[in-house]
């Protein structure tokens, strides 16, 4: 489905997909009215949706229309996403699977058909049906081969994701104890320019104290500290005080920032006492180091298939061995909860 004001881009985004045989533009919307009305008896994978539109704003329906739409994907297209960060962090917080800047009138075409046909192919039901035929993990995969989780004092949790992760991050956030006893490490694939937005995003989400991390920064309980946008999030204890060491060096998922660094560092400096959770995204990002974490005696947890807009980065974790648990982001928080409370006094 196109939810789009203009009728010029509706017509000009529905011939872009025409040349793409395995999409097929099943509706048209010039608001979000006349969406949600479609959704109520209409099925559709993906909806490619504009912010800017006169009434109920893109933004605005957005949650309505993840509703309605049981399971589609949203991609926002809109020219906001190019000059306003704030409006793409949002979205994506509020459950967008991505965004792509639309161009100027008289530029749609060339590159940006390409741009379109890739970003749809990522996040589209057709990805997710190549997955389950590749692999016979169910839609809550792996329950036999769960590790069992520890039980000593969380010394610090550290969160992983990218695409779909900001929503499923807010979700995992909002259901965890107002007190865990440890610091929060976050990284998500964001690029430098929105990691203030997405910290302001995360601090309205949680009610922690949230911010883009600096070198030498001392990690403090009940804080949550972000990855900036062109490092990765390291640390280094010094005494009793653990601080940021940020790193330029390539990580091996070809990632910046990666989640491997991060859950790294957590492991070499809280050992048992780590929990790191992996969250939506592509590729196998986190996988590297969710196996370090578990030979250090810590313990990981993975978003399930069924819940995230992407099932790559957990999914690796997962088929890995390496999981206590595979659920949704409130779940995964349940987890936690039980664990701060198991090992409250170990």
């Amino acid at each position: 489905m196109i939810v789009d004001d203009s009728q010029i881009a509706r017509a000009v985004l529905s011939r872009m997909l025409s040349n793409h045989k395995e999409f097929d533009v099943v509706a048209l919307a010039s608001n979000a009215g006349e969406a949600l009305d479609a959704l109520k008896t209409l099925k559709v994978d993906i909806v490619l949706l504009d912010v800017e539109m006169p009434g109920t704003s893109g933004l605005e329906a957005l949650p309505d229309i993840l509703r309605l739409g049981k399971g589609a994907q949203v991609l926002i297209v809109s020219s906001l996403c190019e000059d306003g960060a704030e409006a793409t962090v949002k979205a994506l917080a509020l459950g967008a699977a991505d965004t792509l800047p639309k161009p100027g009138a008289g530029n749609f075409g060339g590159r940006f058909s390409d741009v379109l046909a890739e970003r749809l192919r990522r996040i589209g039901r057709a990805s997710a049906r190549t997955e389950r035929v590749l692999s016979p993990v169910a839609a809550d995969p792996l329950p036999a081969s769960l590790r069992p989780m520890t039980e000593y004092r969380l010394g610090c949790l550290a969160l992983g994701a990218s695409t779909g992760g900001l929503h499923a991050i807010g979700e995992f956030l909002r259901a965890l104890p107002s007190r865990i006893g440890a610091p929060i490490l976050v990284t998500q694939h964001l690029p430098a320019v929105f990691m203030p937005f997405f910290a302001r995003q995360i601090e309205a989400a949680s009610g922690r104290t949230s911010r883009v991390v600096e070198e030498g920064m001392a990690l403090q309980p009940e804080q949550i500290f972000i990855a900036p946008g062109d490092a990765h999030l390291g640390l280094e204890r010094t005494g009793s005080a653990v601080r940021v060491k940020l790193s330029h060096v390539p990580a091996s998922s070809g990632c910046l920032p990666s989640v491997d660094p991060m859950l790294w560092a957590v492991s070499e400096t809280y050992s048992k006492s780590a929990i790191g959770v992996i969250f939506s995204g592509m590729g196998r990002d986190g996988l590297v180091g969710s196996a370090r974490i578990v030979d250090r005696g810590g313990s990981i947890l993975v978003q399930n298939q069924r819940s995230s807009a992407v099932w790559g980065m957990p999914r690796a974790v997962a088929e890995a061995g390496l999981a206590s648990a595979v659920l949704a982001p409130a779940d995964l928080a349940h987890c936690v909860a039980k664990r701060v409370e198991s090992g409250r006094w170990k």
